[in-house]
């Protein structure tokens, strides 16, 4: 084997024979303190080009779930190559804190390194494993579903411009329809999140801990917050958020003129307006974005255009591709790339806006000199996108380049804004969900699953009338992937949220100065602690009912300039 440093393409079609060869001359090579640096960069540059190319192949898999050669390209790496790729990151992480190496920037990126030498355990490896081939179960099941819409069988995402047609019949129809799918194969599922839950309680009992959750808090570095903490947060959205989406349903019934109002009845336009059409095409969503971006710093605007000229988006729906969206990382190349299903509706523009904002943490984050730094953690991850689409918001008017005249822009805004209230009781839900599916032993029991969460979610959402839509409810949480591919990344987009309304506070106030504080924490990465990367954003972790309030009337003071 040659010294000469790896690319994506040297792994690209790599068996974990062929890897191996690469750690071991990592690990027998002779480590002295002055050669420390250059052995973690050469480090640095294999798990970059292993990180690269499985990005690419889940990419691959993700835009055509059908196709069996990248379903197994794909598996190859999640499921054969990722468990014995971790533990042997995990010896080379024990041989660099063996050395006592230390340096300012790699602090957090050490303490990672030794909470992951505390939790590695070898007979996990198999289950970790059998977990990425349920997740792939998982993704090839829902990747897949379609239903018939005026006798043509589309993917669900296309569904989105039905739910906001003003025809209250047609609402209904489609959303019934987007659940039609997941109440069919509820026992398929069913049998997936089993299996699952199974083996992640036994990955933590391996590790020493009581439940998945305990272990869950350690393998996600959550240092600077708790379960209590998160239970506290549930309660500050109980107390400020679900009262606010209150009142603006009962805005939207006196709007509607209705007594009560079904699930249907919450997402459209609630004076019977067409749903917004902000795009025709993928190219012009895509042109339009670019000047926005240029708008809020003129180096987004270039690195989205780079995006865009190195075909770096995938974002039209069509059928095969999986659910979602996602904006993944090629660490090696460094370059970011955006996944979605765009099908023309105001939500796509407000999911690239999202999305981008990942990006954009990425190419500021590919400065740093490891890639163990670059990644700061959800929480501040989602800081970055969510930021991004408040930042933005006032040039999505046509006058400065963007995509709506001046009624269509209030609209898109009162949109958005609403979204942000309605998140919170969402976010809740499913984080106190996961601690109940962990923790109790009644979550083993599907029938039981289900009615707790319809239990729940009835607590955070009493606005609706779901009357008769029992298993429709339940399939809610068998359509949030999260739940079954990412336990417990959830509760990250609320902290994440409301250090985005922060930034935003501060842009309405000093815009130049929030950007420049908001790249400024983009460019650490990960190289500083969660609450020093807020604080260099402007921003603060808040658990706490009062901070909630505050962020709250700050959302609904806009609502009413836009509507008044």
């Amino acid at each position: 084997m040659t010294q000469t440093l790896p690319s994506s393409a040297t792994f690209a079609d790599a068996t974990w024979d062929d890897i191996l060869p690469w750690y071991t001359e990592l690990l027998e090579r002779p480590l002295a303190p002055d050669d420390t640096e250059s052995w973690l960069e050469d480090w640095s540059a294999l798990e970059a080009a292993l990180m690269e190319a499985h990005s690419r192949a889940n990419v691959a898999y993700s835009c055509d779930t059908a196709d069996a050669d990248k379903e197994a390209t794909f598996l190859r790496f999640s499921k054969d190559i990722g468990p014995l790729r971790n533990e042997q990151t995990v010896k080379l992480a024990n041989r660099l804190l063996e050395t006592g190496y230390s340096r300012d920037d790699m602090q957090t990126t050490l303490r990672r390194f030794q909470t992951d030498k505390d939790l590695f355990r070898e007979e996990n490896m198999p289950l970790e494993g059998e977990l990425q081939q349920l997740n792939a179960d998982y993704n090839k099941r829902t990747g897949g579903m379609q239903v018939e819409w005026d006798g043509k069988e589309i993917p669900l995402p296309r569904l989105a411009k039905y739910l906001l047609d003003p025809d209250r019949d047609i609402r209904e129809r489609a959303f019934r329809l987007q659940f039609a799918p997941y109440i069919e194969q509820r026992e398929g599922l069913a049998d997936i999140f089993d299996r699952q839950l199974e083996r992640r309680q036994k990955v933590a009992r391996n590790a020493g801990f009581e439940n998945y959750m305990e272990y869950t808090f350690q393998s996600k570095h959550r240092y600077d917050y708790t379960p209590d903490d998160c239970r506290s947060w549930h309660d500050a959205v109980a107390q400020t958020f679900v009262p606010a989406v209150g009142r603006r349903m009962e805005r939207r019934k006196r709007q509607m003129g209705f007594d009560s109002l079904r699930p249907w009845d919450t997402g459209h336009d609630p004076e019977g307006r067409e749903p917004l059409a902000p795009y025709d095409t993928v190219n012009q969503l895509n042109s339009t974005a670019q000047r926005i971006f240029g708008r809020v710093d003129p180096v987004f605007g270039d690195q989205f255009q780079t995006m865009i000229d190195e075909e770096l988006l995938d974002l039209e729906s069509r059928q095969g591709k999986r659910p979602g969206g996602f904006c993944t990382s090629f660490p090696a190349s460094k370059r970011p790339f955006i996944f979605m299903n765009a099908s023309g509706v105001e939500r796509d523009v407000r999911t690239l806006l999202h999305e981008a904002g990942h990006a954009f943490h990425g190419f500021a984050a590919f400065d740093l000199p490891f890639v163990f730094q670059r990644h700061p953690g959800s929480e501040m991850a989602e800081v970055a996108s969510m930021s991004m689409e408040l930042l933005a918001a006032p040039s999505l008017h046509v006058s400065t380049g963007g995509y709506y005249n001046e009624d269509d822009y209030r609209r898109a805004r009162v949109d958005h804004l609403e979204g942000i209230l309605e998140i919170f009781p969402w976010v809740a839900t499913v984080d106190a969900f996961q601690h109940w599916l962990y923790t109790s032993p009644d979550a083993a029991d599907r029938d039981a699953r289900d009615a707790y969460f319809r239990e729940l979610w009835a607590t955070f959402d009493p606005h609706a009338d779901w009357s008769g839509l029992d298993a429709e409810r339940a399939a809610r949480w068998h359509k949030q992937l999260h739940l079954f591919l990412y336990p417990f990344y959830y509760i990250e987009y609320g902290i994440a949220q409301l250090g985005a309304l922060q930034v935003w506070r501060n842009s309405v106030v000093d815009h130049s100065g929030a950007v420049k504080a908001y790249r400024s924490a983009l460019a650490l990465g990960g190289s500083r602690p969660l609450p020093e990367l807020f604080d260099a954003a402007g921003a603060r972790l808040i658990f706490d009912a009062d901070s909630m309030g505050e962020l709250v009337g700050l959302v609904e003071s806009e609502l009413e300039s836009l509507e008044g």
